[in-house]
């Protein structure tokens, strides 16, 4: 059934708050107690739903008790999980230990999921940010780490993710791969390529285009990057940016933007989603400044446009 404009689950991604505890320790290990601030303002900015992000707290890495624990905080603030996001962790990184160790960490995250009543979990293949990266004002003007193009690494990523999914099918969770540069789901092309290679039907695309965007060089049209992928879409993550291309330079310059106000159109974005038959949780992000009050203008804006939309009753 296809949610209305009032219950599509529309997650807060909590991009804007630390892992760390302001006196230095892990937030996924320091508890409740930790955990109930965040979950506070959250609910404060009229959100019901959470996106959770693990880089403000691991669910992979919490036992039952602390899942439980977790699940009771959220509760008592009247949220649900709409997601998981695992936050680069490829399932193909070249050291592969390391994969193992993510796909290991994917698994967990499922359980996790399964645990916390979210129905989904967003995995991807960008690896962890470059020095580079690390100094720059915002993390995408820099280059990061990127795919090596083989057909043997994609063979790969399509069965590491098909193993996911099938354990993810398992305990009635969904698995969604996120759209971002440099990776085998850095175009619109080789998102549905990689998709259609998996072939499960717990498994689609988060098409997030804002990360393709926001690139300082010539990318996808970004309606030709939805009409590809709409229809193997599942979860979604919606940011927007402006975006500027000086063709006498030949300089671009791009910075976080609300829905509304950014590069990318939202309205008519919307519109294709609801046209190709997406119902699946939406995620409202924004990088800088105040991203949990910029997210609830977002939040209000998709419910508007939903109430336009989608057909009447």
């Amino acid at each position: 059934m296809t949610p209305t404009p009032e219950t599509w689950p529309i997650g807060a991604a909590l991009l804007n708050f630390t892992g760390v505890t302001a006196d230095g320790r892990d937030r996924t290990t320091a508890g409740a107690e930790a955990w109930k601030q965040t979950l506070r303002e959250v609910r404060s900015a009229g959100f019901d739903h959470v996106d959770l992000t693990d880089s403000w707290v691991r669910p992979a890495d919490l036992d039952s008790e602390g899942r439980k624990e977790l699940l009771a905080v959220a509760r008592s603030y009247d949220l649900a999980f709409s997601d998981i996001a695992v936050t680069r962790k490829s399932v193909i990184t070249p050291d592969e230990d390391q994969a193992q160790r993510n796909i290991a960490y994917a698994k967990r995250t499922i359980d996790a999921a399964a645990d916390l009543e979210a129905p989904m979990v967003c995995l991807g293949l960008h690896d962890p940010f470059t020095e580079a990266q690390k100094e720059a004002t915002w993390f995408w003007l820099a280059e990061g780490a990127e795919d090596v193009d083989t057909q043997e690494n994609r063979d790969k990523a399509a069965t590491r993710f098909r193993d996911l999914g099938e354990y993810a099918a398992a305990r009635g969770v969904s698995i969604s791969l996120e759209m971002y540069e440099g990776t085998f789901l850095g175009t619109a092309d080789s998102s549905v390529q990689l998709v259609t290679a998996v072939d499960l039907p717990n498994v689609g695309l988060c098409p997030d285009i804002g990360n393709i965007v926001r690139l300082h060089r010539e990318v996808e049209d970004w309606r030709e990057m939805l009409t590809k992928m709409l229809p193997h879409t599942n979860y979604w993550q919606l940011k927007n940016y402006f975006r500027d291309y000086d063709p006498a330079t030949g300089s671009y310059a791009s910075a976080p933007a609300p829905l509304a106000l950014g590069f990318i159109n939202y309205r008519e974005a919307i519109g294709m989603a609801v046209e190709s038959g997406f119902d699946g949780p939406m995620c409202v992000e924004h990088y800088g400044g105040d991203g949990l009050s910029v997210t609830a203008m977002n939040r209000d804006y998709i419910r508007e446009i939903l109430k336009a939309k989608l057909p009447e009753a």
